[in-house]
């Protein structure tokens, strides 16, 4: 283990914790892998770097963990729905209490830089203190019936065992706004976070266990792949709450229909920003860069197609390579830093093969397209990439790259660049920029898309509003906001006759 400590970070309780390589979580217990097998983790700013070594789960750590949640969940669900809140305040409280440790900790292992670490962390605070708040909103309706001297109301109930699986993008964010809902309703939780990014969601788990919450209500199982269609597969589990690739989801959705059980989907989008000819260039592109070079791209609402009417596109790109300039690539912890590496050397080898089709196709490479060398090449660097002369039908325009890779195409209206941004398979998140409220409105309107922006990046939302995509990019239910708990419950209609 090589945690290096900034000044003023105390990484001596951490570096122990995780050297003890009990970092499975399962009926109140931290555990090793019944095999004893591990995986590291390492930085992908320095992949010489192992951060952590952590349990290779098999199936029989799979099965021990939903039986521990099966055995917690009568009573957990019959914990007054306040009551559970205030376990839950207690973890959150103890998690703002180390937003510097968990941004680093983020860092580390996504290679975010520590600025988007830090905004990361407090996002996925944030969503978890508006989520407990559900735990006094949890409400019913009184509905008048037809039948004299009879009344009717609904109450919400927990589904019942619930597997979250979560990815490596966002890996204190994610699992935090699943986790929280899916504990409110009063469900019990076994928990499978991406094996690239494990560290945040053992910081969760371990301060939920810290502030209270009983034995086997949340576990957390690590390893790869395997381990979550363990989870999908099992009878014992009522529920799965996925976010990742479409591809992936896809087949989640077929094993999980098979026993009936519910499943909700965050997958992948291509998302474009439609630039029209009377918008306010300079902030189009600003908004722009942000969505699509934050984070390194690998964002699934990150701006991927800019559809732009050609009478702007030249002063459009030229103020995109303008800001593509001024990135600074490097490891994520130096603050000096604004993009840091991809996660690993499979990501890196994705973003390669595309820029090779993209040459194949006709597309001109107007900046970066390259893995950065010299100093880079202990990490998973890669340029900050515009690609002009790109058509609707390049792979680049179509498929989902989840790198930092820009893709400008030209058309000659606000009908067609609306054809264009509905052509693709997915639907999550678009933005339009313009001056004329009737293209604002008609954009709203046509764009097929769970989320639509006006004026602002493809990137922007709030914990407090739904969060989801149409079409390959979600399936049942959105996450946050006032129907986040939708997915975590079920209704039972009550008649009860008195006259």
């Amino acid at each position: 283990m090589t945690l290096t400590a900034r000044p003023g970070l105390d990484l001596s309780d951490l570096k122990a914790w995780l050297s003890t390589g009990r970092l499975n979580h399962v009926a109140g217990e931290w555990r090793s892998a019944a095999s004893g097998a591990t995986f590291p983790v390492v930085n992908p700013a320095d992949f010489k770097e192992v951060l952590a070594d952590f349990p290779a789960s098999s199936p029989e750590d799979v099965q021990a963990a939903i039986e521990a949640a099966s055995q917690a969940q009568r009573g957990w669900a019959s914990t007054p729905a306040p009551q559970r809140g205030a376990v839950i305040a207690r973890a959150i409280a103890m998690l703002r209490d180390q937003v510097e440790l968990l941004a680093h900790v983020l860092s580390w292992e996504c290679g975010k830089v520590i600025a988007e670490a830090r905004i990361e962390v407090n996002r996925g605070i944030n969503a978890m203190e508006y989520l407990n708040a559900e735990a006094r909103r949890l409400h019913g309706q009184t509905i008048p019936s037809e039948q004299p001297g009879m009344f009717a109301y609904t109450t919400r109930r927990p589904v019942g065992v619930v597997a979250l699986v979560t990815p490596w993008n966002f890996p204190f964010a994610i699992p935090a706004w699943k986790l929280v809902p899916a504990l409110v309703a009063g469900n019990a939780v076994v928990l499978k976070p991406a094996e690239q990014t494990p560290l945040c969601a053992a910081l969760i788990v371990r301060a939920f266990v810290e502030a209270g919450l009983g034995a086997g209500v949340l576990n957390l199982v690590h390893g790869d792949g395997q381990v979550g269609a363990a989870l999908v597969e099992d009878p014992g589990v009522k529920a799965v709450s996925f976010t990742g690739s479409t591809a992936v989801g896809k087949r989640i959705n077929q094993v999980a229909a098979g026993r009936l059980a519910k499943v909700q989907l965050e997958l992948g989008g291509k998302n474009a920003a439609i630039v029209m000819a009377d918008a306010d260039v300079e902030l189009a592109a600003r908004e722009i860069a942000v969505a699509a070079w934050g984070s390194t791209g690998q964002r699934c609402t990150a701006t991927s197609r800019v559809i732009v009417d050609r009478r702007v596109a030249r002063p459009l790109v030229e103020r995109l390579m303008a800001h593509a300039q001024a990135i600074k690539v490097g490891p994520g912890l130096d603050e000096d830093n604004t993009m840091g590496p991809l996660v690993n050397q499979e990501a890196l080898e994705k973003v390669e093969r595309y820029m090779g089709i993209a040459r194949q196709e006709g597309a001109t490479l107007a900046y970066g397209g390259h893995r950065m060398g010299g100093e880079y090449k202990k990490g998973y660097f890669f340029e900050p990439t515009l690609l002009t002369g790109v058509r609707p039908e390049h792979a680049v325009a179509c498929e989902e790259v989840f790198g930092p890779v820009l893709a400008v195409i030209e058309v000659d209206s606000i009908d067609e660049a609306l054809s264009v941004a509905n052509e693709v398979d997915y639907g999550l998140s678009s933005a339009i920029f313009t001056r004329d409220i009737h293209q604002a409105f008609a954009y709203a309107e046509r764009v097929a898309t769970g989320l639509a922006h006006v004026n602002c990046a493809t990137v922007f939302s709030e914990v407090h509003l739904p969060f989801g995509g149409m079409k390959d990019s979600g399936f049942g239910g959105r996450e946050m906001g006032p129907s986040a708990l939708d997915f975590y419950t079920e209704t039972q209609t009550t008649y009860l006759k008195h006259g």
